[in-house]
């Protein structure tokens, strides 16, 4: 338990910091969910399609009865700017006061009660949605190779061979125009086309080309490899008590 003192009374009774605190957490809480909600509802859209969200959590559309419009996190988006709002209605409020009490502060309950009601429904509506998803593999697994995404491990690859990183981007760019042209992926150039480029480049360098063979290079603690993101989710499954069948 935390025992709070205030040293003089004019400050106890004038300030809010403790207030603002809390509307401030909550407000960088409401931009953590609004991004997680941008992001849901983007990989929900047509054009993405890596997630399909079930009836209890999206609503059709007025005139196109088969769409499924992940209509929670657009609202949890929608009300993260409510809880900022509440913030700064609370910092302009007090900007202008003098010192000891005014009447101007019993203005701070409204913006406290709203912003705790609403980040607390924020959390569960983004709980609720995050449980009643389901993941399209095979459409995520077909956009992973664009954009070239095995090239940072195609340059890692030439670092590891004694080449300056600043080279290895040159022979990179290089290999990805080549591919570009020919509207294939790094993985298909043939070993000769590779050593064109450069003669460092050996028959180990597959093992480092494809969106598979790349992920798995990145192994320090916090990166995107498969076996560290493995961890994490292990991490958070045991620290939150979920079923792993969730």
């Amino acid at each position: 338990m935390v025992t709070m003192f205030m040293c003089n009374s004019i400050d106890a009774v004038s300030d809010r910091d403790f207030v603002l605190e809390l509307l401030s957490a909550n407000s960088i809480t409401a931009v953590h969910l609004s991004r997680l909600g941008e992001e849901w509802v983007l990989w929900a859209s047509e054009e993405f399609g890596f997630l399909t969200p079930s009836d209890s959590v999206s609503t059709g559309s007025s005139i196109m009865p088969q769409k499924k419009n992940p209509d929670p996190m657009e609202l949890v988006r929608g009300k993260s700017a409510r809880v900022i709002g509440d913030l700064v209605s609370l910092l302009v409020l007090c900007k202008g006061l003098p010192h000891a009490y005014n009447r101007d502060l019993q203005e701070d309950k409204e913006p406290v009660f709203d912003s705790v009601k609403t980040i607390v429904g924020m959390l569960e509506v983004s709980a609720e949605f995050a449980q009643n998803v389901a993941f399209n593999r095979e459409r995520i697994q077909k956009a992973l190779p664009a954009g070239h995404l095995d090239a940072t491990t195609l340059a890692d690859y030439l670092v590891k061979k004694g080449i300056p990183f600043r080279t290895s981007h040159d022979i990179v760019g290089r290999s990805v125009a080549l591919c570009v042209s020919r509207n294939c992926e790094l993985q298909d150039l043939s070993l000769d086309e590779l050593n064109s480029l450069s003669p460092v480049f050996d028959k180990d360098v597959y093992e480092f080309l494809g969106v598979e063979n790349s992920i798995k290079k990145f192994r320090s603690y916090g990166s995107t490899g498969s076996e560290c993101v493995a961890g994490q989710l292990d991490y958070w499954i045991d620290k939150l008590n979920i079923s792993r069948e969730s």
